[in-house]
């Protein structure tokens, strides 16, 4: 072997114990046996269409059995499974399946009416393959999952066979421009996810071993798995032999998500912050006693500020639980973390850095503690290969610091006296006003300090003296004053930072995904002033 290849560990897990559980979607679960029987029944389909080495498999699907089982089936033949967002419209998903060079996708029924305005752009796309999910036919230019998923007598493998140099495209959400890319050999992001420490070298009899020994744990990747976080999480389960709980429900559905937890014996939750963590204990508040998720040993989120407060409250239902807020990136992993448990608190914003993270300053030279400095985080070790189709940018995401190839992928941090990281924001979304920099997310967390505030974005407007001027929009729980708000951020942050406007809304626009829209809220607080709205005054 030579490297690690998800697809080898899956297979091996399954063999140690074909009758466990690997899958739970809406109630009904599948057997790792199954698991891998029906993924090698799909790779088989995927080769006889053509497919060649390392061609790439696009993934338009919602959370479920097949996003698992389509993964697995292009690891086994040697293919390149890619994400899609399932959000995307037609012109989107053509620059995503153009970019990544899909020759096969596969699309939840649901999708037909927009995948089918792409068919005509996308000629290289070989193979359509329709996942039913209830919501109509089969189209004609497209082949059944079901009649390719099909359990197989034997073991699927392309004329080349599998190996750790293989590739995971990671598409990121493209929040500073058109989505990149990010390509992972299989052998670098299983080591950098591998929460059971096997061995640096491959060793599929130690995996067997493990496996039979010990049953994995049960997850539930509430976050989509069309994102790298939720993908990461589910794959570190299968790999730990574990099992993988998807909900039927296509939006956040608390009351359902906390069912499952119990029924499921749920141990591992992933969510994406606040977004997910504030409406789940507002459910566990107003319904004291309905639901036990004190059997969660861990939850994780990455992605989207998760607030003291709320991990709190969520501790008082599940007081075993390790709350475990992570800085990650598809570009980069292990950047910091910050613990929470009923025996020690974090602090929203702040993490430990991880013990290859570094930050460094607009020369590329480490910024060491004690300095009070701020750059831009970087993480040396274990990396990506870089942006696929896109070599400016990966040099530039990617520079040597010190003799040494880093990962810098945009995020902002002050370097604290204990060496831990106080985060700031991305670069591409701070403010210059008057030649101050301003970090969105830093005021962002003092805003939701205010006890009435329970979200809040920060853009920068344009301004004729200034270049730009802060200005937020905010969703609060109780009547509050705009000045009030800024008041309140002034007591806490330099007078600079604190906003010259901040729209009050029910809700701030989050997606299902917990990421904020930027343009939209410029759009909304923009077409707010130009209404008539002045700034307040604190």
């Amino acid at each position: 072997m030579s490297g690690w290849n998800f697809a080898e560990v899956w297979e091996a897990a399954a063999e140690a114990a074909p009758e466990r559980t690997a899958l739970v979607h809406d109630g009904r679960s599948r057997s790792w046996s199954e698991l891998d029987r029906r993924a090698d029944g799909l790779a088989r389909g995927l080769l006889d269409a053509g497919l060649g080495h390392q061609d790439v498999v696009a993934l338009a699907l919602y959370n479920g059995p097949a996003y698992l089982e389509a993964a697995f089936a292009a690891m086994k033949a040697g293919l390149v499974p890619v994400n899609t967002n399932y959000r995307y419209g037609p012109d989107e998903l053509v620059h995503l399946w153009t970019d990544s060079g899909a020759r096969a996708v596969v699309f939840h029924g649901e999708l037909v009416a927009v995948v089918e305005q792409t068919r005509a752009r996308v000629p290289d796309v070989a193979l359509w393959v329709h996942v039913d999910d209830g919501t109509g036919e089969c189209p004609a230019w497209a082949t059944p999952y079901a009649d390719l998923a099909r359990p197989a007598s034997e073991r699927t493998r392309g004329p080349w066979g599998v190996s750790g140099d293989d590739r995971i495209v990671i598409y990121t959400g493209g929040t500073t421009g058109l989505p990149k890319g990010v390509v992972w050999r299989q052998h670098d992001l299983y080591r950098i996810s591998d929460v059971a420490h096997d061995p640096d070298e491959p060793d599929l009899d130690h995996v067997r071993s493990r496996v039979e020994e010990k049953v994995g744990p049960v997850g539930l990747p509430a976050s989509p798995l069309m994102h790298g976080t939720g993908f990461v999480f589910a794959s570190t389960l299968l790999s730990r032999g574990g099992t993988v709980v998807t909900l039927g429900e296509r939006r956040l559905d608390v009351p359902g998500l906390l069912r499952t937890i119990a029924e499921q014996h749920v141990s591992a939750l992933c969510i994406v912050g606040d977004a997910f963590a504030r409406p789940i204990v507002d459910e566990l508040d107003a319904h004291p006693g309905d639901y036990d998720v004190s059997g969660l040993r861990a939850v994780s989120s990455s992605g989207m500020v998760w607030s003291d407060g709320v991990k709190q409250r969520l501790l008082a239902h599940a007081p075993e639980a390790v709350l475990v807020d992570l800085l990650n990136s598809s570009e980069a992993s292990g950047m910091g973390r910050s613990v929470t448990s009923a025996r020690g608190a974090g602090r929203t914003g702040r993490f430990r850095a991880g013990k290859n993270t570094i930050v460094i300053d607009d020369e590329n030279r480490v910024i060491e503690p004690g300095t009070g400095g701020v750059g831009r985080v970087a993480v040396r070790g274990i990396l990506p290969l870089g942006y696929h189709n896109d070599p400016v940018k990966t040099a530039a995401t990617f520079p040597t610091v010190d003799g040494e190839r880093v990962s810098v992928p945009g995020d902002w941090a002050r370097v604290e006296d204990d060496g831990s990281v106080t985060l700031l924001g991305r670069g591409s979304t701070s403010i210059n006003t008057g030649g101050e920099k301003v970090f969105g997310e830093e005021v962002e967390d003092a805003l939701r300090s205010h006890p009435d505030v329970v979200d809040a974005v920060v853009v920068g407007v344009p301004d004729e003296r200034f270049g730009a001027r802060v200005a937020a929009m905010v969703a609060a729980v109780a009547p509050v004053e705009e000045a009030d708000l800024i008041a309140h951020v002034r007591g806490r942050l330099a007078a600079y930072k604190a906003p010259r406007h901040v729209l009050i809304r029910d809700s701030v626009g989050r997606g299902p995904h917990g990421k904020a829209d930027h343009p939209w809220v410029t759009h909304e607080i923009e077409r707010w002033l130009a209404a008539g709205a002045a700034p307040a005054r604190a």
